[in-house]
């Protein structure tokens, strides 16, 4: 291990996103000091639906952290001409930007005492007793930064999960079936306060209403269903061809802000720890966007982490189990949704209502 002058911390979190967060906020309850770098700086953004099931805004709420947002009384499931509506027994859900929930998430963060600092991760080394990791400040020359615990919550792509050598491999973006994501903001209000589900033959678009003037429209599919680079007039196009019905809603209501992307969506890990390195969130493993589920998952991780810090089987076990109903249901639904039956998913949702509502409160947990 290097002798070069260092940071030491108990724990070091590469990511700043809501999940490395909330590790953060977890770890220093327990009394550790905490680290948070990020290779962005700011309030962050990324594309994902932006809605918070009920489950998930309550771990939000247990963390401290109350955002605002829009209402989320259910989901619905809609192709041309059929829906399928469920509402939440357990009370509602909320629809939130990103950029709202980091802001708010960040700022529990530093009240609760967690250093943060913008560098990129380059290169990770360790040893019985610590972790020692070489980054790239912003604006500044390398450094060292030394720690007891790394906690990898990097996100899809992440450097700490290679770095680690627990990158699983085989989800490149040239892999049949590989999903990806684009998500843009629309300036018009809210039609309703469902998150509504659009079926195409090979995407999906999905609808959260996140403020009084603003609704997310995120689509998942493979790259050819995307625009591409083709920016705001890009996903208009394709709303146009494959989502008829929603671009009439929307008419012709203004973009709030960049098209933004993410995928190819489906990434393994061979392992959630190694040596004292975890991986948590969508670091650690991940199947689909489809259930909406992102949030909720990575902030049962996050808890479990900083519990099993010293026990990397505990950790481990408490992982599958918190993953272990968005593996499932989401892996089965991608399935269906990926195959020739594609086609009957609203039908069968709005023939077995009490079947699409089962699911539908699995989900919102």
């Amino acid at each position: 291990m290097s002798g070069a002058a260092a940071t030491d911390v108990d724990v070091l979190v590469v990511g700043a996103g809501p999940v490395g967060l909330a590790a953060a906020v977890r770890a220093r309850e327990a009394g550790l000091d905490v680290l948070v770098v990020d290779r962005r700086g700011g309030t962050l953004d990324k594309a994902c639906g932006e809605g918070l099931l009920p489950g998930a805004l309550a771990a939000v709420h247990r963390l401290g952290v109350d955002p605002p947002g829009h209402p989320l009384a259910g989901i619905s499931y809609r192709t041309a001409g059929r829906h399928a509506d469920h509402r939440f027994a357990a009370g509602p859900g909320r629809g939130v930007r990103r950029t709202v929930l980091h802001a708010a998430l960040r700022e529990r963060a530093a009240d609760a005492g967690a250093g943060l600092r913008q560098a990129s991760v380059q290169a990770l080394r360790q040893d019985d007793g610590r972790v020692e990791v070489d980054v790239a400040p912003a604006g500044g020359g390398p450094a060292t930064l030394r720690a007891r615990w790394l906690l990898g919550c990097d996100g899809l792509h992440s450097t700490v999960r290679r770095l680690a050598g627990l990158d699983a491999g085989g989800a490149g973006g040239a892999a049949a079936g590989a999903r990806y994501g684009l998500r843009q903001h629309f300036r018009v209000a809210p039609w309703t306060d469902l998150v509504e589900v659009h079926w195409a033959p090979h995407a999906e678009a999905y609808v959260t209403p996140v403020a009084p003037d603003v609704v997310g429209v995120a689509l998942l599919g493979p790259r050819a269903a995307t625009p591409g680079a083709g920016g705001a007039d890009g996903f208009r196009a394709l709303l146009r061809a494959d989502f008829p019905e929603l671009a009439a809603r929307l008419g012709d209501a203004p973009a709030a802000g960049p098209v933004r992307g993410a995928g190819p969506l489906r990434q393994r890990s061979r392992a959630r720890a190694a040596g004292r390195v975890r991986l948590v969130g969508d670091a650690s493993g991940y199947v689909d966007a489809l259930t909406g589920e992102g949030v909720r998952v990575g902030l049962a991780q996050a808890d479990a982490v900083v519990r099993h810090l010293a026990d990397p089987a505990a950790y481990e076990r408490a992982w599958r189990a918190a993953t272990r109903d968005y593996r499932r249901l989401t892996g089965g639904l991608l399935a269906w949704a990926g195959s020739p039956a594609r086609g009957a998913i609203v039908p069968a949702a709005g023939a077995a209502p009490w079947l699409f509502g089962a699911v539908v409160e699995r989900l919102a947990r």
